[in-house]
């Protein structure tokens, strides 16, 4: 069946299609986020055999972005999800099942590398799949809105999934893992069902030539990824954020808990869940912004600044209270940085090559996350968790300066479509001309810098 048969042309119904898919998808996911570190501490893992774990989950990923990538630019985005999706279900069951055993750090790392390889098919697959099935409906909207909204939808079904997590979790921490897996077989579902491939063509590939089509989307991601001066800024970017903020993510569990005096996984849940939702008030941000700030820059700029001074205050205090509102600042400016980021990047990346680019990125932030993960894990366990905070937050200051690189570029991409000079100038940009609203093609807008 033809997507167009579905009727699915209309921009709309791909953009609620789109949303719909990430948000069952993430409250899937969610289930464990707020108890993930829990659940492995209650196995008899140490702090420092958890980030273990953790960094082989993310090596994997850098390991298979680059075979997965092959899938979704061959086979295509759709082919790609579903495998995500059933990989991921078997992977989380065997999370499940590696606990029952004494001395389970082997099983865990292996289950974590088939998990990653599971992530890695979905990495860039979707954005990848909206972003084409957009240019081809004719879409004449704003990506960052589209990723904003899509960010306040994930953090919706984050917000319920926390929650739920950690009230399964003060049942049973293996429960909320039984529950992901349950909601992964329900969106391996509707995607079967609905998500059909527009504006791609996909097309068979050989065992074979499987080693040649790796050599093209490497060549590919150096060429368009890499090699092209705004999408190399950016991923430089991605790569000093991952140092950091996967390992903060999975460290404030224990930390909070500890700062609490308090170890009940359902508070866990709760702060999880206000991550969420300090996530959709930076995503909110972001869609009241792209009316009174001219520059993407200012934007990624400005959350950066905010998430590396908060960040390194959440290591410093010794406050329950102070430390978790500290750390929700960090999350909601991650939560303006996240979409901006992602528009700015799909502007300069043509559709051919887009899941491969966008696969790169998170190649490169994967291998930053293991040395985060890995350095900050080994600090946490000789040290204090406190300490990584505050090393890992100094660390993202580093973004700053690339960010000022990319603003001196004055890239098109960099200037927000639907900016109101009138509004508030205090960003910038008077006067200067619009970016095309979803461009295939502006990947070769600066080509030759």
């Amino acid at each position: 069946m033809s997507y167009t048969s579905l009727g699915m042309t209309d921009p709309q119904k791909i953009i609620r299609s789109f949303l719909t898919l990430n948000g069952i998808y993430t409250l899937s996911a969610s289930l464990i986020w707020g108890v993930n570190t829990l659940f492995l501490l209650g196995t008899g893992l140490t702090i420092g055999e958890v980030f273990l774990v953790n960094a082989v989950f993310t090596g994997a990923m850098a390991v298979f972005e680059i075979p997965t990538g092959v899938l979704a630019d061959t086979r295509g985005r759709r082919a790609s999800f579903l495998l995500s999706i059933a990989i991921l279900f078997l992977g989380t069951m065997g999370y499940v099942a590696a606990a029952e055993f004494d001395n389970s750090l082997g099983l865990f790392m292996l289950v974590s590398v088939f998990l990653g390889l599971g992530f890695t098919f979905y990495s860039g697959a979707m954005e990848a799949w909206l972003v084409d099935a957009l240019n081809d409906s004719g879409f004449t909207g704003n990506l960052d809105d589209i990723f904003a909204r899509s960010g306040i939808v994930s953090g919706m079904a984050m917000l319920i999934g926390s929650i739920l997590g950690g009230l399964l979790g003060n049942l049973d921490l293996s429960l909320p893992y039984v529950g992901r897996s349950v909601l992964l077989a329900t969106v391996f579902f509707i995607a079967y069902r609905n998500m059909h491939d527009l504006g791609f063509t996909p097309h068979k590939l050989s065992i074979s030539a499987l080693p040649a089509e790796m050599s093209k989307i490497a060549r590919s991601s150096l060429q368009y990824g890499w090699q092209q001066p705004t999408v190399r800024l950016l991923i430089i970017c991605s790569l000093i954020q991952s140092l950091f903020m996967a390992w903060g993510f999975y460290a404030w569990q224990p930390y909070f808990l500890e700062l609490l005096g308090n170890d009940a996984p359902w508070v866990a849940g709760v702060i999880a869940a206000l991550i969420s939702i300090a996530t959709m008030g930076g995503n909110y941000i972001v869609e009241w912004q792209m009316h009174r700030c001219g520059r993407r820059t200012t934007l990624l700029l400005g959350a950066a600044v905010v998430a590396t001074l908060a960040s390194i205050a959440v290591g410093l205090v010794s406050s329950f209270w102070l430390a978790v509102g500290l750390y929700l600042l960090v999350m909601a400016a991650g939560g303006v940085y996240g979409p901006v980021k992602q528009a700015y990047m799909h502007q300069n990346i043509p559709s051919e090559q887009r899941a491969t680019v966008i696969s790169f990125d998170a190649l490169v932030a994967s291998g930053g996350s293991v040395v985060g993960q890995s350095a900050l894990g080994r600090l946490a366990e000789t040290r204090s968790i406190a300490s990584g905070y505050v090393v890992g937050g100094l660390t993202t200051a580093l973004m700053w300066p690339v960010i000022l690189i990319l603003r001196r570029r004055n890239d098109k991409a960099d200037f927000i479509v639907g900016y109101d000079a009138g509004v508030d100038s205090s960003c910038g940009a008077q006067g200067l001309p619009a970016v095309a609203h979803v461009d295939s093609q502006a990947g070769t807008a600066h080509a030759g810098d």
